[in-house]
């Protein structure tokens, strides 16, 4: 049996780094090895570089903590109980900054809605012809900021570079990312994630393979919101994920179909459960579609579960949005984070969305934001 030689440690022995047996206590204290030195002499002239390992050693248990990650990035709510694998990736990015010169919403400061907060309990509002032309515009320009976000989903991409992204390029169009500072919401997009149902904050999290991904985007541009969303694979993925994503997306548009004026607001649910229940899917009831207009949010509600007591008739010159989340499995309930936004499906299932914004014309229904549904990515 061999035992080790051990050389001085001192990064500057003047003595050549002969085998030691001077032990640092401190090191022997808290067990790490191999600590030796020649004599006193080089144990006080590399204390300086010697103590940071003492230091290192004692923030060991910070080191192995499951809510600091290896790449720097941690969990700031370690007490959460998460309901799947998902979990934030801190710290989040500063705020992006808006140059002066493009208009905003009122809420752009304070975070306060205000003009949606007063007009809340009015009727849907119905367009003019000015007010629908620029419907059309927002509408367009939201459409080529998700699909250029979209350009960029790929293993190893982080959520808070979508986010850049999407901010880039509304300004780049001279338009306001809708959702920063709504509500106080910290971000120009919400991405989320597998089992974030929606409105999750881009942070440091890198994508995955197998990963799919919530981008929901809305610009704010000449007075008035346009806002849609999509739900993209990562890489390749499974085939309930695949699945999840079709019917979700075929709920949305057969709903479409029936939008016209006179169609009943709650029938849209009872087009889009069915569908759902034939993919083993369930529909999220707590959050719905709206009314979009100069306002981000208001009339009308729209449900997409059956049964539902949504009021009114669709008109002419109504634009609201419809955007079925739908989860695999049999739970529609929501499980929120304490960030005070990100829902996720409460037993860690997957959840897909997708979104439109829509006009009611007189003959049926424009889709604002249509683009091109690319069937090769959900096969």
């Amino acid at each position: 049996m061999s035992s080790t030689v051990v050389h001085c440690q001192s990064t500057d022995c003047p003595n050549g780094h002969p085998p030691s047996k001077l032990e640092c206590p401190t090191c022997h204290k808290l067990g790490i090895k191999g600590s030796f030195f020649c004599g006193q002499d080089c144990f006080k002239a590399g204390w300086v570089f010697h103590k940071l390992i003492h230091e290192l050693a004692t923030k060991q248990p910070l080191l192995n903590d499951p809510n600091i990650f290896k790449d720097g990035t941690y969990n700031p709510f370690s007490t959460f109980q998460f309901a799947g694998d998902l979990k934030p990736r801190y710290p989040l990015s500063s705020k992006r900054e808006v140059p002066e010169h493009i208009p905003r919403p009122d809420y752009a400061e304070t975070g306060i809605p205000t003009s949606e907060n007063r007009k809340a309990g009015q009727p849907p509002k119905i367009l003019t012809p000015e007010e629908i032309e620029k419907m059309r515009t927002v509408c367009r320009l939201a459409r080529e900021v998700l699909d250029i976000a979209a350009s960029h989903i790929k293993p190893g991409v982080t959520t808070d570079y979508l986010d850049e992204i999407v901010h880039n390029a509304c300004i780049e169009r001279n338009a306001y990312p809708s959702p920063l500072n709504y509500r106080h919401y910290p971000k120009s997009v919400c991405t989320s994630i597998n089992e974030a149902i929606c409105h999750g904050i881009p942070d440091q999290r890198k994508l995955q393979e197998g990963d799919i991904i919530n981008v929901d985007v809305t610009l704010y541009y000449d007075g008035v919101h346009g806002d849609l969303n999509e739900t993209y694979p990562v890489g390749r993925v499974d085939d309930d994920s695949k699945k999840l994503m079709r019917a979700t997306h075929e709920s949305l548009h057969e709903a479409i179909k029936i939008c016209k004026p006179g169609a009943l607001i709650r029938d849209i649910g009872k087009v889009i459960e069915p569908i759902a229940r034939a993919a083993s899917c369930a529909v999220v009831r707590t959050y719905t579609g709206h009314g979009i207009n100069d306002l981000f949010h208001c009339a009308p509600n729209v449900p997409h579960y059956a049964k539902n007591k949504a009021v009114g008739t669709m008109k002419a010159g109504m634009c609201f949005t419809i955007e079925p989340m739908l989860n695999l499995g049999h739970n529609w309930e929501a499980h929120h984070w304490p960030d005070n936004w990100t829902a996720t499906t409460i037993d860690g299932k997957r959840s897909a969305q997708f979104e439109e914004t829509l006009l009611i014309t007189e003959t049926g229904v424009e889709i604002l934001t249509a683009g091109k549904f690319r069937d090769d990515l959900y096969q």
